[in-house]
């Protein structure tokens, strides 16, 4: 069997998307999974790759396709890396990284004029305009809600609240600054100035509701009458007709942006899942989330143990010369007493939930879905009640790392630091917020970097993290957690059937759990990734989805044991439950 029909309900990313289509064979739903001849002794990952050599022989060599590897995919995101929005981005995070070094907070009114200096706009028609949207931004950096449009305030309103050195936002999490908003074109087909007027007229032909006119020569589409079927753009043969369409309501997979009565994009926080997609979608930056970066800083500053617990998609974030030691060097020179990557807690996850396919599939539920992605989680409680049921009790593996941390270190504050905005809101949950203190993302982290202005070139090496096995590290990319579960199976229970189907992308998860709810798919582990291509692509990262997954496959192959089973942290599976707590 091959990887792709493993592991895709479809093609994952479609056009919609602006990715490759993949070809996908007839009845994906009803393939499984390879079943190998012969299993892994232990700490070998699988014979036929192994053959026999020590422990760490697979090391340099890619997973094999089918049974535990990782299928990567040729990623095309609607996104904007190495853009003004990006310098913009960071800019603030610097700057108010920055100003919680100083502990002088007077200076957050002068921010937006650093960020946006002289008397000539770069990119509006206003630099009055442009600072405003600074202050905003730099308001949402710290934590502080958006100020009101109708009246004036200071900048700082709220600052002393915020100052502090604990675990601070005020919701909503993801934000749409209302004068960034550029309230682009909604959805709608429309003919361009290549049209033609052709005698075959085959876009008026073929329109089911007539809405395809022919005026002064030129066709003319009525969005009265349009259904957006997209009949008449296939059907023209000079490609005239074009479909325009947001791009924050095209990345939203929960189709929670709407338009207010000025036309701005508006969030419907009752659906939204806070994956951010659509963040790293608005061609105007007009989309921000709030942080926390001032409150760990201060955390730091006053004398605090603050342990930082690194997503395993760090790996090139900062710097593709950046090795791990460089990296970890870094982290000590910012103040942090201890790293520790979350792919020791991805270890324990991966035994509690082949624990928890085995326990209940199908002697109590029809199918087991995967806990890793809040996202993912949130969607599922939201849009299928019933099946969210299914979905895997076992916690995230940024909880049972923070647990791993605690049990060890009890009076530290820990930091997850990843790719993910909706983590912000899974650390925030009551019963998880004594396990996680802080949450950000990569880009807030280089803020911190600038800030200090580090120079990795010059940092002695420190110690490298060996605290995952491989497929702990593959977490971090879609089939990853999937791959891990499957593995652990079948080494322990071999007679174990399992099917497996994964979708990564908000809508490809919605059509999945819609497969689910119609019976199709019992008797499988199901994976769900909000962000395309996995964690590699949340909405926190710097770099390329592309340049990410090459990152995360090296890194992968430098761990020291291959299966979760066999990770330093494998004893605790079981241990760091807490029964009494809702999840």
């Amino acid at each position: 069997m091959q990887n792709e029909e493993l592991l895709t309900v479809r093609d994952i990313l479609d056009d919609d998307y602006g990715c490759e289509e993949l070809p996908l064979g007839d009845g994906d739903l009803d393939r499984r999974p390879r079943r190998g001849a012969e299993l892994a002794p232990r700490g070998q990952p699988d014979a036929h790759m192994a053959a026999g050599r020590p422990d760490h022989a697979w090391r340099g060599r890619r997973p094999a396709a089918g049974r535990y590897g990782i299928t990567w995919r040729n990623l095309k995101l609607m996104r904007y890396a190495d853009s003004l929005i990006t310098d913009i981005r960071k800019q603030v995070f610097t700057e108010v990284a920055r100003m919680a070094y100083s502990g002088d907070y007077t200076q957050m009114e002068d921010i937006p004029y650093k960020i946006v200096p002289g008397v000539n706009p770069r990119h509006r028609e206003s630099v009055f305009l442009e600072r405003a949207i600074a202050g905003e931004r730099v308001r949402l950096a710290m934590g502080l809600s958006l100020q009101p449009v109708q009246q004036r305030t200071m900048l700082s309103e709220g600052m002393d609240h915020a100052a502090i050195a604990e675990q601070y936002y005020e919701p909503p999490l993801v934000n749409i600054i209302p004068y960034a908003c550029h309230a682009c074109p909604t959805k709608r087909y429309q003919v361009t100035d290549l049209c033609q007027g052709c005698l075959a007229a085959s876009c008026q032909r073929v329109c089911p509701k007539g809405a395809v006119q022919f005026v002064n020569g030129k066709s003319m589409i009525d969005e009265t009458a349009c259904i957006k079927c997209g009949k008449c753009a296939a059907s023209c043969p000079y490609h005239a007709i074009t479909f325009i369409e947001r791009p924050c309501q095209a990345a939203c997979g929960m189709d929670a942006i709407g338009v207010d009565e000025n036309g701005k994009a508006r969030i419907d926080y009752e659906r939204c899942v806070s994956c951010g997609q659509c963040l790293v979608s608005c061609p105007f930056g007009a989309i921000v989330d709030k942080s926390q970066i001032f409150q760990v800083i201060r955390s730091i500053t006053e004398g605090n143990s603050v342990v930082a617990i690194v997503a395993p998609s760090f790996v090139g974030q900062f710097g593709k010369n950046v090795s791990v030691p460089k990296f970890v060097a870094a982290m000590r020179q910012l103040g942090f007493s201890d790293v520790v990557e979350v792919a020791a807690g991805a270890d324990v996850c991966a035994i509690e939930e082949a624990r928890d396919f085995v326990e209940k599939v199908p002697a109590q539920q029809k199918f087991l879905a995967t806990s890793c992605c809040p996202s993912w989680r949130m969607m599922a409680r939201s849009l299928f009640p019933k099946e969210s049921g299914n979905i895997s009790m076992t916690y995230t593996p940024m909880t049972y790392t923070a647990r791993l941390v605690k049990h060890s270190h009890p009076n530290s504050k820990v930091v997850f630091i990843g790719p993910c905005a909706a983590k912000k809101l899974e650390a925030m949950q009551e019963e998880l917020r004594s396990d996680v203190d802080f949450v950000l993302t990569y880009e807030e982290l280089m803020g911190i970097f600038e800030a200090k202005g580090l120079d990795f070139s010059q940092l002695p090496d420190a110690d490298d993290l060996r605290d995952a096995s491989g497929l702990g590290r593959g977490f971090a990319a879609a089939g990853g957690v999937a791959a891990a579960v499957e593995e652990i199976l079948h080494r322990t229970k071999p007679d174990t059937e399992i099917k497996i189907q994964r979708a990564d992308g908000l809508r490809e998860c919605r059509k999945l759990l819609t497969l689910a709810k119609a019976g199709k798919l019992d008797g499988y582990l199901l994976e769900g990734m909000a962000c395309p291509g996995g964690c590699i692509s949340g909405a926190g990262t710097i770099i390329s989805a592309d340049a990410a997954k090459k990152k995360l496959e090296a890194h992968i192959q430098q761990a020291e044991t291959y299966s979760c089973a066999d990770g330093p942290y494998r004893e605790f599976a079981g241990l760091l439950e807490d029964a009494s707590a809702p999840r």
